[in-house]
């Protein structure tokens, strides 16, 4: 059996980021465990400009934001085993793995990692009606067909879902000659980042049809069009509004679901909202010295995000391998009312060294609105917040000192007060 201090499961940008952290913060036996045939995970395919902003001050596609870890990842000798699946964790940190070199092995790890990232929703989980023929694809698939593979999937698309990797790839057909009809979004808003709206669809003048949604799809060998209908408030389509468009392609942009299918067979507890580990403070799930950042834990916008959870997971299991357990958490976060979750679930305020960041995505868009941290009737913080949006994940960052006020029995509730 192989040894390391820290196994990362993935070699994504949560991934890259962990391991860079680790090594530079003292911790040498680390191993990369990527079942792809190269580091960087989905930024590879990301050939787009937007890239860190906030963690190098530049802009960067996202194969150079990708390239300046793997850059140091072999700068510092980091062990990396590409082209490996895990199959199995247990609770006792023991990873069971197998590649084309070395056959099935395991390892003991004093803490891992956990780093795969997320999945697309394909068509099967919305239940479109209608036939099966080809031309129907996820935002992902598409993106790597174009940047890739070469391969220019449709010549006149429609887009179901207004998530970023859909907002990007309408801009990227558009300029790759190809006719995008329209972005059918089932919200009366979008799930993408307002710079994704205004820089691809409407600087492209590509219509985005709000409160839409897809109803039918026609065709037998391939696609041929698609109806698609209004919805009332219930999201249910509305018949008479119903509407032919002609197309070859449906691509779907319909959300992105965490990859945790290691994580339930290891025993984690996953979040029914974010469908990522239930973790603590220090990103720990349930399980101690199993942590988890980036897409694996909570869907992101950016990936400067991604790095900076990544960090933090480093140095907890770091500690965790240096002073062993940590305090149990005696905290419950709840999202309260207008807010969909929060990230981490659970605290324990002696554990923290300073302060602590918390993430979540609010249930609608609000504008002029309170953002308000409770705990029972008290109000440990109030801001006002310019606007809220779904598409555009909110930071909060509370003090040691702000959180010592949290009654434990009661628990800290986030919650949007309008007017």
């Amino acid at each position: 059996m192989l040894n390391y201090d820290i196994v990362i499961i993935g070699g994504g940008p949560a991934g890259l980021g962990a391991a860079v952290e680790a090594y530079e913060k003292g911790v040498k036996n680390i191993v990369i465990i990527e079942r792809d045939k190269y580091l960087g995970g989905i930024l590879q395919q990301c050939i787009h400009n937007g890239f860190g902003l906030q963690e190098f001050k530049e802009e960067l596609t996202g194969p150079e934001y990708a390239q300046r870890f793997i850059d140091k990842v072999e700068e510092y000798g980091i062990n990396v085993m590409l082209e490996t699946m895990v199959l199995e964790i247990t609770p006792e940190r023991i990873v069971k793995a197998v590649n084309s070199r070395d056959g099935v092995f395991q390892i003991k790890a004093g803490a891992i990692i956990l780093a795969m990232g997320c999945r697309e929703r394909p068509r099967g989980a919305i239940m479109i009606p209608g036939t099966r023929p080809a031309g129907i694809l996820t935002a992902g698939t598409a993106q790597r067909y174009v940047n890739m593979e070469g391969y220019l999937p449709g010549k006149e698309i429609v887009i179901l879902g207004s998530g970023d990797v859909g907002l990007i790839m309408a801009r990227r057909l558009t300029l790759e000659g190809a006719k995008v009809k329209a972005v059918v979004e089932l919200m009366p808003y979008s799930s993408g980042l307002t710079r994704n709206i205004v820089q691809c669809l409407e600087d492209f003048n590509i219509p985005l049809l709000l409160s839409h949604t897809v109803i039918e799809i026609h065709g037998k060998d391939r696609v041929e069009g698609v109806t698609i209908a209004k919805v009332d408030e219930n999201r249910e389509p509305i018949m008479d509004t119903a509407q032919y468009i002609s197309c070859d392609t449906l691509i779907l942009s319909v959300g992105l679901i965490p990859e945790n299918e290691l994580s339930k067979q290891a025993g984690v507890e996953l979040d029914p909202v974010t469908g990522g580990p239930i973790v603590n403070e220090m990103l720990e799930t349930n399980i101690p010295g199993i942590f988890a950042c980036g897409n694996v834990l909570q869907v992101h916008d950016l990936v400067d995000n991604v790095t900076a959870e990544a960090r933090l997971a480093a140095n907890s299991a770091i500690r965790f391998i240096r002073e062993g357990e940590f305090g149990k958490s005696n905290i419950a976060v709840k999202a309260g009312n207008g807010i969909r979750y929060v990230v981490p679930q659970k605290i324990n305020v002696d554990n923290l060294e300073k302060r602590i960041k918390f993430r979540m995505r609010p249930v609608n868009v609000y504008n002029n609105a309170t953002l308000a941290v409770k705990s029972g009737d008290k109000y440990l913080l109030r801001q006002k917040r310019q606007r809220l949006t779904p598409g555009e994940m909110i930071d909060v960052n509370l003090s040691k000192d702000i959180l010592k006020n949290a009654n434990p029995k009661e628990g800290i509730v986030f919650l949007v007060e309008e007017g």
